[in-house]
């Protein structure tokens, strides 16, 4: 098979895997679900489990690996060339708290590189799907990264809780809008698709919160790096990963350069 067809193949899984998803979720009713809270304070659903289970059917064949926030990690993933990371509802607390800013995540990495995704938002309708060969879309019509040409009035997605918590105070003065949004694989995607200009956390994320969003924002025409310009590495032993921001190649170097993160250099 061609590597034109395998990845032909691999969106076609993806798209299998969002849309059995999406049939698990209509049992569930967001906002109106029962929670229990994991060790580190956590919420999780049945629907977190339920989506796993069907994802974990769908999208791994014989020889992939398998890291997902819902399933104890097998050290032979790291064995794998290709490698399926998901999250099956990244933002549970919005989920709970019927916020709409909550996705399905699925990330394909081969050798460290995520090289394909689909998040899926079904409180919000949207759903953004692609691969760094063939480009993405969104809702079926082609997208990429804003061609916004300075960080002038760009948006600037980040964490509720981190604003909640003042931790963007700094950047009152800056040029561009802090907008808080929930779900950071749902601000990647957006940022992907271009309906916003940067994300940007300044907390770690696990591989499963960013390896789709980092797949689509590439794939996009943008960029994932950390505060210090490095690209993440994926399935690696430990899957938390450090600070990242997400953009345009030219915006990105502008908010690093101009408006560096606290403790980067």
């Amino acid at each position: 098979m061609s590597a034109a067809a395998v990845r032909a193949a691999d969106l076609a899984r993806i798209a299998r895997g969002l849309e059995r998803a999406a049939a698990v979720l209509g049992s569930f009713t967001a906002g109106a679900i029962d929670h229990v809270l994991k060790e580190r304070g956590d919420p999780l659903t049945e629907a977190d489990l339920a989506v796993n289970r069907v994802l974990h059917q769908t999208l791994p064949n014989r020889g992939e690996g398998w890291l997902s926030e819902e399933t104890a990690d097998d050290p032979e993933r790291l064995g794998c060339s290709r490698v399926w990371i998901v999250d099956p509802i990244d933002g549970t607390r919005e989920f709970v708290e019927g916020i709409p800013e909550w996705c399905v995540s699925i990330g394909l990495v081969e050798d460290g590189v995520p090289v394909a995704g689909g998040i899926m938002n079904p409180a919000s309708g949207q759903t953004v799907i692609g691969s760094v060969e063939t480009g993405i879309e969104m809702n079926g019509v082609p997208v990429r990264v804003s061609a916004r040409p300075s960080l002038e009035g760009a948006v600037v997605l980040v964490s509720r809780n981190e604003v909640r918590r003042g931790e963007w105070e700094r950047l009152r003065d800056a040029p561009f809008r802090v907008r808080p949004c929930g779900s950071v694989a749902y601000k990647l995607a957006l940022v992907a698709a271009g309906v916003a200009d940067l994300t940007w956390t300044l907390l770690p994320k696990s591989e499963w919160d960013v390896a789709a969003g980092t797949a689509l924002v590439n794939a996009g025409g943008g960029r994932v790096v950390h505060a210090d310009g490095a690209e993440p590495a994926f399935n690696r032993p430990d899957p938390r990963l450090a600070a990242l921001l997400a953009g345009p190649p030219g915006l990105l170097d502008g908010l690093r350069r101009d408006w560096p993160a606290p403790g980067s250099s």
